[in-house]
């Protein structure tokens, strides 16, 4: 499978509006309104998966692909699911012919308007994982070139999406720093504590009511007092 040179220069201009782009949603948004003209698909959505979570839908170029999601989730069956669990790429190249999930599934999707379908799993950090789900409005609509340039944005969209995680996480972590700076800072001015004690106060209260340190913060800054007992 090979790239032509003018889809080359087409993921070149990805790569950099990408690089322009600033937030998770953001990113993954340029990514299906991109995959929409590279490969010429009906619709196309990422959805994201986190460890112990449900599968959250990103972005989608259509609104409906969220209720078939929400059915094959209720039903625990469906490609999007067998993508996820496999962790490979799987096509869809007619849904009519389809035998490996049930009929009922494949007739909401021939409903939908989609007959054939391609799931990449992306590589993102950390405990999560992604799914770039592109979908054809005819049987057969993804060629073998089709599918060389599906997983080439497959490439550029697991790096980005990685990289507008990473940004996000040490922004929430910068954010969560100095929250809980200023949380200590009203601690060791209303009852004259050192930091040490004042951050032993906010953790003691993270623990008994089994709340994120960052939300403590939050609430001692917005109300500007913490529970009795805990103090």
């Amino acid at each position: 499978m090979s790239v032509d040179h003018s889809s080359a220069e087409a993921f070149s201009r990805l790569a950099a509006e990408l690089q322009a782009v600033d937030g998770v949603e953001e990113t993954v948004e340029a990514v299906v309104q991109f995959a929409l003209q590279a490969v010429w698909c009906q619709y196309a959505s990422v959805v994201l998966i986190t460890q112990g979570r449900r599968p959250e839908l990103l972005a989608s170029t259509d609104p409906k692909l969220a209720e078939l999601y929400q059915e094959q989730i209720e039903a625990d069956a469906g490609p999007l699911l067998t993508a996820i669990r496999e962790r490979t790429a799987l096509s869809i190249t007619d849904v009519q012919t389809e035998t490996r999930w049930s009929r009922r599934l494949l007739d909401q999707l021939s409903a939908a308007g989609i007959h054939s379908a391609v799931h990449l799993p992306l590589a993102v950090t950390g405990r999560s994982e992604a799914v770039l789900n592109l979908y054809g409005a005819k049987p057969g609509a993804f060629t073998v070139d089709d599918l060389a340039v599906a997983h080439v944005l497959a490439r550029h969209a697991s790096i980005a999406i990685a990289s507008a995680r990473h940004q996000a996480t040490m922004i929430q972590a910068v954010d969560a720093r100095k929250l809980i700076g200023q949380a200590m800072g009203i601690l060791m001015e209303r009852y004259d504590l050192d930091g040490g004690r004042a951050f032993e106060v906010l953790k003691r209260y993270s623990q008994d009511n089994n709340r994120k340190l960052r939300d403590v913060a939050q609430e001692l800054i917005d109300t500007r007092r913490l529970p009795d007992r805990v103090r």
